[in-house]
């Protein structure tokens, strides 16, 4: 018993798929500990006639597909929109536990000891007394800020109180980044990584590390939720991850944003805000060159490098230092990795869908490779030392002035490397560029002030 109810308290998850025998699982349905739910519901609030107000219990999808279903021999709905977590259809099940409460006695410990700097610390003691008091709170902290750290002091506060905190941003690269730091800190609590591809784990975590769609299969679970990374793709245009955050807490307790690039909706929506305009080793954050790259796209598709990327590219490899070069396309970016192995075979290249995306990136930070050519995925949730950062296209409409912000972010994060070569190459300088270079030299000139 201790075990499913260890799995299944506070998640919300398809009957067939626990890994559990169904015969137990009927067994603590019929005793109550478990409860069933339709994998499609009733919405009232819907106007679709096609799907006869129908919604996906457990993603909140309304667009559904009806389809011959061969388990209960009728037309069913089913929702595309989290197959990926298993499908979800009319005769399926979702299950919870409602049994006995878990009654956890654990004795937490926090072990950071680092220091924090001054508005480090200021912000730190804010987002402690928000966290206490239940009031929502926005860290708005330039990258390389040391965002992290200061959570520390309020998870730890929690934790201590009983209470259930999640960490949740929609990017992977994030949680990877994220879960051995979290483990150090507090190495005598039970810590969950959870993405996509990650590892089952059965056992009850008091502080949860997930993406944003993982948090689909949990059911007002969390006392304290941290969004971080608040403003990034996916999460700002898929309804489905917003009504997730909103599923995964509990219905009494608020949400925490973090970011460097907050967008003028959660400004406005901010009941307290803590900023940090300067990064934690005290230099100022690089700012970005721009560099002409007429015709490269054309040169590209003729197998040709340009000339000043090739120049550049070498001349980080000729200096020892790692690097990541922003692509607008995959198509473009696989375009281009056989011409830039031509200049070192060790030149590899990354993107959201990529298996080997994790190894990679491992390799960059342990100089097995070189560099790395990317797309936006790794705009956030990074840090190399000493990487230096081109971006090629910046002009192009996938690099806003918050993707190039967050891109410079990866350049001189590091104590022991504070500085690095950060340049934007373009076919005409964008109204996003010019942004997103006047808003890093903006908290430049706040640094100053201080």
């Amino acid at each position: 018993m201790k075990e499913v109810q260890a799995f299944l308290t506070v998640r919300i998850w398809l009957k067939e798929q626990t890994p559990f025998p169904l015969t137990v699982i009927e067994e603590f349905i019929q005793k109550g500990f478990i409860t069933p739910h339709t994998g499609i519901q009733s919405n009232q609030n819907s106007t679709s006639r096609k799907t006869k107000n129908s919604q996906c219990r457990r993603c909140g999808f309304q667009q559904l597909t009806a389809f011959q279903c061969a388990k209960c021999k009728a037309t069913c709905l089913y929702c595309r929109h989290c197959i990926q977590m298993g499908r979800v259809s009319s005769c399926s099940e979702l299950i919870t536990w409602t049994g006995p409460s878990l009654v956890e006695e654990v004795s937490h410990c926090f072990t950071w000891s680092g220091t924090l700097t001054s508005l480090q610390g200021k912000a730190s003691k804010e987002l402690l007394t928000s966290v206490q008091l239940n009031q929502s709170h926005l860290i708005y902290a330039v990258c390389g800020a040391g965002k992290t750290e200061l959570l520390f002091t309020a998870i730890f506060d929690a934790l201590e109180r009983g209470l259930r905190v999640c960490v949740a941003t929609p990017r992977t690269d994030v949680v990877l980044e994220l879960f051995p730091r979290f483990q150090d800190v507090f190495p005598k609590t039970v810590i969950h990584a959870l993405y996509g591809g990650s590892p089952e784990q059965s056992n009850f975590a008091q502080l949860v590390l997930a993406t944003t769609h993982q948090l689909l299969r949990f059911e007002e679970a969390f006392d304290v939720v941290f969004l971080d990374e608040a403003d990034a793709f996916p999460y700002t245009v898929d309804k489905s991850l917003q009504f997730a955050v909103q599923k995964a807490k509990k219905k009494d307790a608020v949400v925490h944003m973090i970011t460097a690039t907050p967008s003028e909706e959660l400004l406005s929506q901010a009941v307290n805000i803590s900023l940090i305009s300067q990064r934690f080793h005290g230099f100022p954050l690089p700012v970005p060159r721009f560099v002409g790259l007429w015709n490269y796209k054309k040169h590209m598709y003729k197998d040709k490098l340009p000339q000043k990327l090739a120049e550049w590219t070498q001349q980080c490899l000729q200096n020892d230092e790692p690097f990541l070069i922003f692509f607008p396309t995959i198509d473009l970016m696989e375009r281009a990795l056989p011409l830039f192995q031509q200049i070192h075979v060790e030149i590899l290249a990354v993107h959201a869908e990529d298996p080997e995306r994790k190894q990679k990136v491992l390799k960059l930070r342990h100089k097995k490779v070189c560099g790395l050519l990317t797309t936006t995925i790794l705009e956030r949730g990074i840090t190399i030392p000493n990487v230096q950062v081109a971006v090629v296209g910046a002009d192009e409409q996938i690099f806003t002035s918050s993707a190039l912000i967050q891109v410079s972010g990866r350049v001189g994060r590091s104590v022991d490397f504070p500085t690095g070569d950060l340049v934007f190459f373009h076919h005409g300088i964008s109204l996003d560029m010019d942004k997103a270079k006047a808003t890093i030299e903006e908290h430049n000139n706040s640094r100053e002030r201080l």
